[in-house]
């Protein structure tokens, strides 16, 4: 007997399909629309009016005027947000700042406000009411649901509260959901990440959990350390749970794992939320991708990843784009971001509607011969390579060889095995098959005798967790890039002991 709670769950979610529907059916009157609207309502900003806001009609218009950024080059604007100016980059000012980490830049300080805050909030609810509409399966929302995140505690900066995204979301919990969210408050705001997922352990043990969400490699942790208490599969500790949401990473290569610490399949929805927007969620168990959010107040646009770094390249919107290409996501958003470049990669699985899948970070790729190699070629080599084997990986990066002690160079993969192969070479041999399926200028640089296949070296067992800590990242939002054009990651890896 379906409780009263799972039975609005199942009204509430016909009624956000039906809406979905409407944007999704008329996707370039949506983007004109966001467009439009944005432009308006940042004219008499100071960025707005540097780029002549007044006078853009057309993404043409726009295109003249406003160049692509990253954060480096909108960083003269964003100070002078953080210094307590308001009006600068959107009417007002911000909410919040989501502290995330930068590269060049140390912390990265990106502005959430009054218009674009619901939008975090809805897109993970819809997603959650989608997966319900589609499967008829409500019955999770009277268990006890769990999401691993970072501290809920905010610092303050001239004014405006400063956190993590997913701390700040934290304080956005509907008031139907408190009772049944996990963990507790106090326990959220640990700081140390071991420390937390012990402390969550002791706190979910003997509760229904029937949704867990987090990025991959962290709730394998938590799913480890359940385990090892225990002694019982994470299914038997939980027998309803059925439903794991997750971002940030492609799930593939954890499935396996997964699989054998759950002890069953469960269901799983994926999520492409970042600081800068929530841009896509998993809306159908039956289709491949992510469904685009085209009314969400982020008018997008497209760049080719071989052609980024030319001068000048060309800019997509959403009408333009073709099925399997590699683009540069670049984004124009309701907080004040502006033709700004988040540096994630993304391919349309499909055009009706527009889902897309996240394929790697533009500036996490290997091309030291050319070869230009993407995080999902190779996520997608090694499952094929493991396909129909007993083999389980943990965590993987690929690093480019170019100075071996001897023969040709290589590509370098640094795996963790959960059960490691009987025969690595023909592991080996196995994946530099599947890349050059994948890849043509791999294949080419391979059948050309200017790379040698490539060479797999086993991270001892917590490996990247132990890289991540001695880095100061380890758990929360933070992830392991799938590739680096360098060997910063790779000796570090290196130098662990087995």
């Amino acid at each position: 007997m379906a409780s009263i709670k799972a039975i609005a769950a199942k009204i509430f979610a016909a009624q956000v399909f039906r809406k979905t529907q409407k944007w999704a059916q008329n996707p370039v009157v949506s983007q004109q629309k966001v467009f439009a609207s944005l432009i308006s309502d940042a004219k008499n900003t100071r960025f707005g009016k540097d780029h002549q806001f007044g006078q853009i009609k057309t993404h043409q218009d726009f295109v003249k005027n406003v160049p692509i950024r990253d954060y480096e080059e909108l960083r003269p604007y964003v100070d002078e947000v953080v210094n307590g100016e308001p009006d600068v980059l959107w009417p007002g000012k911000p909410l919040y700042f989501a502290k995330t980490s930068g590269t060049t830049s140390g912390a990265k300080y990106i502005p959430l406000t009054r218009a674009s805050m619901p939008f975090h909030i809805q897109a993970a609810r819809d997603a959650i009411l989608h997966y319900i509409h589609e499967t008829g399966n409500a019955g999770f929302v009277d268990g006890k649901m769990i999401f691993l995140q970072g501290s809920p505690e905010l610092e303050e900066k001239n004014g405006v509260s400063l956190g993590r995204l997913s701390g700040i979301v934290a304080h956005y919990v509907p008031k139907y959901l408190q009772k049944n969210r996990l963990p507790s408050w106090e326990t959220n705001c640990i700081d140390d990440w071991e420390t937390k997922v012990d402390a969550i352990v002791a706190e979910t043990l003997r509760e229904n959990m029937t949704v867990i969400s987090g990025i991959p490699s962290w709730v394998q942790m938590y799913f480890e350390k359940l385990n090892q208490k225990t002694g019982k599969p994470v299914g038997e500790l939980f027998p309803n749970f059925n439903l794991f949401i997750y971002g940030g990473v492609n799930f593939e290569p954890y499935r396996a794992r997964f699989e054998n610490l759950i002890g069953r399949k469960v269901d799983s929805i994926e999520l492409f939320p970042a600081s800068e927007g929530f841009f896509a969620y998993q809306d159908s168990q039956k289709e491949k991708g992510m469904l685009l959010l085209l009314d969400a107040g982020i008018f997008y646009e497209f760049v080719k990843s071989d052609a980024f770094f030319t001068e000048n390249p060309r800019r997509y919107t959403i009408g333009e784009v073709e099925l399997g290409v590699n683009y540069v996501l670049i984004i124009s958003t309701n907080a004040g971001l502006w033709a700004y470049n988040i540096g994630d990669t993304v391919q349309f699985t499909s055009l009706k509607p527009y889902r897309v899948v996240v394929s790697g970070r533009i500036k996490h790729y290997i091309s030291a011969f050319g070869e230009h190699v993407i995080g999902k070629e190779v996520e997608s080599a090694l499952q094929e390579a493991m396909e129909s084997t007993e083999i389980r990986v943990n965590e993987f990066t690929v690093a480019p060889q170019i100075n071996p002690i001897s023969g040709l160079p290589y590509h370098e993969w640094f795996i963790e095995f959960e059960n490691e192969p009987a025969d690595m070479d023909a592991l080996a041999q196995k994946v530099d098959n599947a890349m050059r399926k994948q890849n043509t200028y791999y294949d080419d640089l391979i059948s050309g005798n200017v790379l040698r296949t490539l060479v797999i070296t086993k991270v001892p067992k917590n490996g990247f967790q132990e890289y991540m800590k001695s880095i100061g990242k380890l758990g929360g939002q933070n992830k392991i890039p799938r590739l680096s054009n360098d060997r910063t990651i790779a000796e570090a890896l290196g130098n662990l002991k087995i």
